[in-house]
């Protein structure tokens, strides 16, 4: 596992009236070469026709970009194949690249958007900037250093509030930064999914909950690897009782246990009490408990199937706050690097013919939710049978 992670996230909402977004981000983690390639651009106009045109620059710039092509020639290539809107002169998409190696060598282009701003820690960096093509397209090379955070956004952000008494020209880049600074020396360890969502808030709040223009911000946070480890279902053989325990004991990280037999057996091998809470349940969940020394501990293989649906559709935040499974899911994101290890024997409860039919094996859901965690979350995940 390297020294330094890159916590990647973005949200947005659409313009006041519309379904779609006009704005796409896009982001690839590249492990075999240490590097993360993230691209935002933001369609003219908004709606569907918006989205079509940010979603072909952004592909466009993010497979340039991983295939290596000079950076600088990418986006010279991405501006010129854009069309122009032959009213307004300007192009039909604006963009930002992002492309950074996980040692901190980092390399930013941008055509069209709102300047990125850039923190180390609690204080914004003042970068050199260099221009191409007449000025249109600016670049900016550093080397990113831990606790730093880049922060992308759509002029929906910058522009949110114009024309209120307080904010006769929006939430311009003083004000903006203002904002950020005071957030993260608020909770200097903020992830970048809590950052870009306070930013987005306040920007609706801006625009007093009607958003005028698509609001899309997204974060890049460098820092040390918060790891995780998540154990569930009994091992295989039964004299592997006492390792699993002692490994959970001595991870260096937070831990999960998900499983009623696997938390008896740690509770057993560490001579601690099971404690069930019966404030944190769902109706179709059964509650958590409470180990010392275990940071969750949740029902097994519900609660694991439940989770990885709230993972594949982004839905974890419409969950109830008590719901095991968004508790789970919370834990998982707010970690860099998850260790899962799986018990492989066979839990004689889940033959049960009255259960679902989509009870899956535990192995298969927690190789899912692994899946989802790298693809879609770019997380750095390890599965461990026993």
């Amino acid at each position: 596992m390297r020294k330094m992670f890159i916590d990647s996230d973005s949200g947005y909402v659409p313009k006041n009236g519309q379904i779609v977004c006009g704005d796409v981000f896009l982001s690839e983690k590249m492990k075999n070469e240490n590097r993360l390639t993230a691209v935002l651009s933001d369609g003219l106009g908004s709606g569907i026709k918006a989205n079509i045109l940010a979603n072909m620059t952004a592909t466009m710039a993010l497979n340039f970009t991983i295939n290596d092509q000079p950076i600088e020639r990418s986006a010279i290539s991405i501006r010129e194949t854009l069309p122009v809107d032959p009213v307004r002169k300007i192009a039909f998409a604006s963009f930002t690249i992002v492309d950074t190696e996980f040692d901190g060598q980092t390399r930013i282009i941008e055509y069209g958007n709102p300047q990125f701003l850039v923190f180390r820690k609690n204080k914004p960096l003042n970068l050199e900037r260099r221009y191409l093509a007449d000025e249109q397209v600016d670049i900016v090379e550093f080397q990113a250093c831990r606790e730093d955070r880049i922060v992308l956004f759509s002029d929906g952000v910058s522009q949110s509030g114009i024309g209120r008494k307080d904010l006769p020209f929006g939430w311009e880049t003083n004000a903006m930064t203002d904002f950020i600074c005071n957030t993260i020396t608020s909770d200097p360890s903020i992830s970048a999914h809590q950052l870009y969502k306070s930013i987005v808030q306040q920007a609706v709040v801006n625009d007093i909950q009607k958003p005028r223009d698509d609001i899309t911000c997204a974060v890049l946070y460098f820092r040390n690897p918060r790891k995780l480890l998540v154990c569930t279902g009994p091992p295989y053989d039964k004299t592997n009782d006492s390792n699993v325990a002692r490994k959970i004991k001595n991870f260096e990280g937070h831990t999960i246990v998900c499983g009623g037999t696997t938390a008896q057996i740690v509770a057993r091998e560490w001579d601690e009490e099971v404690v069930v809470d019966m404030e944190h349940f769902s109706k179709d969940i059964p509650p958590i408990s409470h180990i010392h020394g275990i940071d969750l501990v949740t029902e097994g293989i519900l609660t694991l199937g439940k989770a990885a649906e709230l993972l594949k559709y982004g839905t974890y935040e419409q969950a109830e706050t008590t719901d095991p499974s968004r508790l789970l899911v919370d834990q998982l994101l707010t970690h860099d690097y998850i260790e899962f290890m799986v018990g492989t024997k066979i839990n004689e409860a889940h033959q049960d013919p009255n259960l679902p039919v989509e009870l899956e094996i535990r192995r298969n859901v927690v190789k899912k939710i692994a899946y989802i965690l790298e693809k879609e979350y770019l997380k750095e995940t390890e599965l461990k049978f026993i």
